[in-house]
């Protein structure tokens, strides 16, 4: 076991926050986990299993578990203060669990933001502005697998924003098999991983696993439309995303559009997933709670209309995604309402 920095709160433990948390614990971190009722009582009775693609298991016993559905009164200080706060709730929920931090913690105490989208950090930082709130980057997939239990899904890294709160913590980050790259710019790379993550519409509406949807052609082109949507907007505001895949950012829809027998090869190392994998806002729809679709889609529509630009194809996907009952649609059926 490696000497941590601290103990960790995780602030969200749902797939993310399960996964990521259960690593650093596994690891010898001490961490505390804030979550739904439901998911916690899964974790009470059964523990926390985490396995991944390559066929890994950890599983860490109930008794193990300092589980809380509430921020612990402790945090605010002594011994129990958090050293670091893993912010891995829905986007949707980002201004109320940050306000929920700082009624509880020191002020300074960093909150390392490991959330989809561009927006969330400056959401949580104006909520909590006594906190320091670091942005973050999951290149990763997990999915909930089984009550208890978390699978990755993916092959990806972790990211975030160089701050010296995280110095110390980069040990911890790579006993854990979790290592934490360090940027000085983190924009790039978040905008990398959010046309990546324009593929979660696109995966929720088909209901497919990730595989069989990136070797169903219709939905790359549906993919590969929204992803030229973003590329126009960020080009208008001379923003260059990062590569965070296999291709390049301005080549993914020319490699989404290609004949199945050629993308399989040039997309051979993107396709080494299981059979699992799937993306969190499919369970979402699933389950029939809200989704994302604002955080993602919405962020481009946003940054179009800021250059007087417009991105259709992504505001279809927002008001479709934002339905309480979005439906299933196959390729084809996506292509014809998109006009593709």
């Amino acid at each position: 076991m490696i000497r941590t920095p601290g103990q960790a709160l995780v602030m969200g433990a749902g797939a993310v926050g399960c996964w990521v948390g259960g690593r650093l614990q596994a690891a010898g971190a001490q961490v505390q986990f804030v979550g739904r009722p439901s998911v916690l009582e899964d974790l009470r009775l059964l523990g926390l299993t985490l396995t991944d693609l390559d066929g890994r298991r950890t599983h860490l016993a109930p008794a193990a578990l300092r589980l809380h559905a509430e921020v612990p009164e402790a945090s605010r200080g002594g011994p129990d203060a958090p050293a670091l706060v893993l912010l891995c709730v829905k986007s949707g929920a980002t201004a109320e669990a940050a306000a929920l931090l700082s009624l509880h913690l020191p002020p300074g105490t960093p909150v390392l933001s490991l959330q989809n989208g561009i927006g969330n950090p400056a959401v949580a930082a104006a909520a909590a502005p006594a906190l320091q709130v670091i942005p973050g980057m999951v290149g990763f997939n997990v999915v909930r697998a089984s009550p208890g239990h978390w699978h990755r899904g993916t092959w990806g890294t972790l990211a975030a924003e160089a701050h010296p709160a995280l110095q110390a913590w980069l040990p911890t980050f790579a006993a854990s098999g979790l290592p934490l790259a360090l940027h000085a710019d983190l924009r790039p790379v978040q905008w990398g991983k959010l046309l990546l993550n324009l593929n979660n519409p696109v995966n929720a509406l088909s209901g497919l696993p990730l595989k069989r949807q990136l070797l169903d052609r219709d939905l790359r082109i549906v993919m590969a439309a929204l992803i030229d949507e973003a590329l126009a907007a960020l080009a208008a505001h001379g923003i260059e995303p990062a590569q965070v895949a296999s291709l390049p950012p301005r080549r993914m829809p020319q490699g989404l559009r290609l004949p199945n027998w050629l993308f399989r090869i040039v997309a051979r190392k993107s396709l080494n997933m299981d059979d699992q994998a799937r993306t969190s806002m499919a369970e979402d729809v699933a389950r029939g709670r809200p989704t994302e679709i604002d955080a993602l889609c919405g962020e481009v529509v946003r940054l179009a209309r800021a250059a007087g630009l417009r991105a259709p194809c992504n505001e279809w996907m927002q008001e479709r995604l934002s339905r309480p009952t979005p439906g299933r649609m196959s390729g084809r059926e996506m292509r014809a309402a998109l006009r593709l």
